[in-house]
């Protein structure tokens, strides 16, 4: 065959690009040029940054600057190995020993990633003969996670306790275990996890309790310990997930639980097993964003004044921040709920060209229908960027019909 004849095997993902950019939910990846802070610099234009999960703006803090370098000059750049065969540095085990600690768990594995300390987890302590009940609205992670574990998966509507219930007697009476799971914050919406009742539900019906607490790590509890310290539940959730890729400032996941979990995640949690280790100068970036957690709090209360502000005025504006067709917003994830996939893109694309960074989410990252900005408060930005980042979306707003749309 000729290369004039030759087909092309892949031309179908050109057909739904296609079919993308006619429906108005293609997007181009904008390029950060500079740090990640609240005002920075993308495609060559500078723009307030509401876009990123820093919520305490420890990217650029100088001790964690200056723990990554120390530990680059004194361990190298790479591990060079899986953590089970010679990449298991004196580093990780450090920081893993400072997140047990800081969590008032056993012990804690670290991951590469958020998403690989999910479904790496869920996947490796379940099987074919399980059973997942998870909330609708849970992270891709779990999800996948469940999926490659084989359970079988019960679906309960969205913080709607008498339908887990349900869906768990259901499957009470069947073999195997059973596994209740929810995100501790929910990342589109920034409503918290109702986690003292699934907590109980978890004991009534000898369930393995687990929350995925990667948005609430660094925001909720005592000095951003999560949704456990939030409420209260210590020693009733079998199985915590965090990050270090949002408040903690660098990269990664991990897990927290008894020491045989842990133990057993090092056996059996395929990315853990399969991956290289974290560069030294993350993991030594890591310890040094939880020093600051326990020693600066002053950094948790500024991200909350600053919620407050961004909410009431974003509700002053007339936009729907949640609360009407979508769950309210109770953390700094603030969305603005405008519905149409296409609209809400060329609302993104207006504010880029204003100076703000507000990045749209449509299907199938959000629902059909549930297409919104996702702003995102921090620690660092001063009232007077909040305060023209207002007044951009304001008047953007109101030109494109947007705030009159959600009104009617």
């Amino acid at each position: 065959m000729t290369t004039a004849t030759r087909t092309n095997p892949l031309s179908y993902l050109t057909d739904q690009l296609d079919e993308l950019k006619a429906k108005g939910t293609h997007f181009k990846l904008r390029v950060l040029e500079d740090e990640q802070a609240p005002v920075c610099t993308f495609d060559g234009k500078k723009v307030i940054n509401l876009a990123s999960n820093n919520y305490l703006g420890l990217t650029t803090h100088p001790k964690l600057r200056e723990a990554a370098l120390e530990a680059t000059r004194k361990y190298g750049v790479g591990s060079g190995a899986v953590r089970t065969i010679a990449g298991t540095m004196k580093i990780h085990m450090e920081l893993e020993e400072k997140i047990a600690r800081f969590k008032n768990v056993e012990a804690c594995v670290v991951f590469q990633s958020g998403f690989a300390a999910n479904a790496g987890t869920v996947s490796a302590v379940l099987g074919k003969d399980d059973c997942i009940i998870s909330d609708a609205l849970n992270h891709a992670s779990i999800i996948d996670g469940a999926r490659l574990s084989k359970a079988k998966i019960l679906v309960f509507r969205h913080k709607d306790m008498a339908h887990a219930e349900e869906q768990l007697a259901s499957v009470k009476e069947e073999p195997g275990k059973k596994l209740l799971i929810t995100d501790g914050v929910f990342s589109m919406d920034g409503d918290i996890g109702p986690l003292p009742a699934l907590c109980d539900l978890a004991e009534k019906y000898g369930a393995i309790m687990m929350v995925d607490d990667a948005h609430a790590s660094g925001v909720l509890g005592r000095n951003g310990r999560g949704t456990i310290d939030h409420f209260g539940m210590h020693g009733r959730v079998n199985i915590q997930v965090g990050t270090l890729s949002k408040a903690i400032g660098a990269l990664g996941g991990y897990v927290c639980g008894t020491r045989d979990l842990i133990d057993f995640l090092y056996h059996r949690a395929r990315p853990f097993l399969f991956s290289t280790s974290h560069p030294p100068a993350v993991a030594a970036t890591c310890i040094a964003a939880f020093d600051v957690l326990e020693n600066e709090p002053e950094r948790m209360e500024k991200l909350w004044e600053n919620t407050r502000f961004w909410k009431k005025e974003l509700g002053l504006l007339g936009f729907d921040i949640g609360g009407r067709n979508t769950p309210a917003s109770e953390t700094p994830i603030t969305p603005i709920i405008i519905g149409d996939g296409k609209l809400t893109m060329d609302f993104s694309r207006e504010l880029f060209k204003e100076g703000v960074l507000g990045t749209g989410i449509a299907f199938p990252t959000v629902p059909e229908g549930k297409a919104r900005i996702r702003t995102i408060m921090t620690a660092t930005h001063t009232k007077e960027e909040l305060g023209q980042a207002l007044e951009v979306l304001g008047r953007v707003g109101k030109r494109m019909g947007i705030v009159g749309l959600i009104r009617s």
